[in-house]
């Protein structure tokens, strides 16, 4: 009897659709995986970037475009700009993050199959609550110009009490700690008539601004809306006559947004999805930085009728370890715990990362041993810097990532030549190819807000291939990972404006 090995079969070839697609992230992902991706970006940074690298784009507001407007598109995805969840321990993230919870449970009893709405009753839904989050808009748009305003008038007064302070003869020691008291205006007894009044009208003016900025809270941003779109665009897909579902669904954003995806999950489900929400940390999957991300999941059943349960997706494995700031700075199966573990990498550090992408490039700098001092402070000290050394994975990449100083490891002595990381080592950290053509302005904000390839291709896999062995995964992430270090852009693409559906593969037009 001859011996037969299994084969995978090769994975089914999806249509990508990237809702707030930004430069570029899980679009190269993708294509290394061999899908082809359109994606829909506003910001004429990430766009400029998106046509070097030669990613399909359509500039413009997602809100302008419709899911009808794709028919072909087979899988959805995308990361809706959150910040505003972002302080959710604080009353405006809480407040933002609660509305946003309320109007997808709105959007949820109009999908449910036990309520037997049709289209346009479902469709009525999502308009009204398009006109509730344009009210609010506008109203937080004629309030953002009151605090304007008032601002504007504080700073005169405060330049007044200045020039107040200079004719009485105040001594500059005296003169910046009256400027601290302005912290608490109220407090101030002056017993100068002209100065007394003018903190009272600072007061008046502190109690008004603090008035308006609770009201702007209340509203919350364009952005409260955006997180929406997605959700709509599934459902719009699924019950809109003579739409097809889409067949796979993965969203991503910061770790605040959790609740938001989970209450998607529950929608999705009731659309005939399966589903799964993963808080990923980004080291675990090779990336050289420590981040978390809230990531959704969902993969059509065809198998259950809508509403019917159709039960969860399994987890993302993760491939390598955790890193903890507590341990040596040698990776955990290097220090004799790989027993534990035994299946798991060690975590990337960012000299590892940096080493490999300089063999590929001369972008990338020939450091010696360095340390990394944060843009931000620790522990609510601004002086405080935060720091990681060579050795270890870099801390969160943001858009502030230009501003941190690499500096000789140990010491505050900044390297002579590369005492900032350039746009191309930034991109490595989050695992961009070392080639990728960043382009536009502020660019270490495109790639701070990027998903970081890496994760991406792991994501991708899971929800687009779950037919592969064991085998088949590894060698699949394997090729891949090895396809996007080496990556290189093709021929540039010029962008596409809204109307440009004429020969896009996406439009069937």
């Amino acid at each position: 009897m001859s011996h037969i090995e299994k084969v995978d079969s090769p994975p089914a070839h999806f249509h990508i659709l990237d809702l707030f697609a930004g430069p570029g992230g899980l679009d190269v992902a993708a294509d290394v995986l061999g899908y082809q991706v359109t994606g829909i970006e506003w910001d004429p940074g990430a766009c400029a970037t998106r046509s070097a690298a030669g990613m399909d784009t359509f500039q413009g507001d997602v809100r302008q475009y419709r899911a009808a407007f794709f028919p072909r598109a087979q899988v959805l995805t995308g990361g809706p700009p959150c910040q505003t969840f972002t302080v959710a321990g604080h009353g405006a993230g809480r407040r933002a993050l609660d509305k946003v919870l309320e109007y997808i449970e709105r959007l949820h009893a109009a999908v449910r199959p036990e309520n037997q709405q049709d289209w346009r009753q479902i469709f009525r839904t999502w308009r009204k609550i398009s006109e509730e989050l344009r009210q609010r808009e506008l109203d937080a748009k004629g309030i953002k110009a009151e605090k304007r305003e008032v601002e504007e008038l504080r700073a005169k007064i405060r330049k007044a009490m200045r020039n107040r302070l200079d004719q009485l003869g105040t001594s500059p020691d005296e003169v910046k700690k009256f400027v601290k008291q302005l912290k608490t205006p109220q407090k101030i007894d002056s017993t100068d008539r002209e100065l007394g009044d003018l903190v009272k009208e600072f007061s008046d003016l502190n109690n008004k601004l603090g008035k308006l900025k609770i009201q702007l809270e209340e509203l919350g941003d364009e952005r409260t809306g955006l997180v929406l779109q997605p959700l709509w665009w599934v459902i719009e897909r699924s019950r809109r006559p003579g739409c097809t579902p889409y067949e796979a669904v993965v969203l991503e954003q910061v770790q605040a947004v959790m609740p938001v995806w989970e209450k998607y999950a529950e929608v999705l489900a009731s659309l005939g999805y399966r589903t799964r929400t993963q808080l990923m940390h980004t080291e675990a999957f090779g990336v050289p930085q420590t981040r978390r991300r809230a990531v959704l999941m969902a993969r059509l059943d065809r198998t259950a009728f809508p509403g019917a349960g159709t039960g969860r997706l399994p987890t993302v494995p993760e491939t390598h370890e955790l890193y903890h700031r507590s341990s040596s700075s040698v990776p955990p199966s290097k220090t004799g715990q790989a027993d534990t573990l035994p299946f798991k990498q060690p975590w990337v550090s960012m000299e590892t990362a940096l080493k490999k992408a300089r063999q590929i490039s001369r972008k990338v700098g020939d450091r010696p041993a360095f340390t990394v001092v944060s843009n931000y402070g620790t522990g609510g000290i601004p002086e405080a810097r935060g720091r990681r050394d060579h050795d270890v994975p870099s801390a969160t990449i943001t858009g502030k990532v230009s501003r941190n100083r690499v500096v000789h490891k140990g010491t505050d002595k900044d390297l002579a030549d590369f005492n900032r990381f350039n746009n191309a080592e930034a991109g490595v950290l989050q695992t961009f190819p070392v080639a990728y053509p960043w382009r536009g302005n502020d660019v270490a904000q495109q790639i701070g807000n990027a998903v970081p390839p890496r994760l991406a291709l792991h994501v991708l896999r899971q929800v687009l291939e779950p037919g592969l062995s064991a085998d088949g995964v590894e060698d699949r992430l394997d090729r891949a990972v090895v396809k996007l270090e080496k990556w290189k852009p093709g021929k540039p693409v010029e962008l596409r404006e809204h109307g440009g559906w004429e020969g896009h593969p996406l439009t069937g037009r």
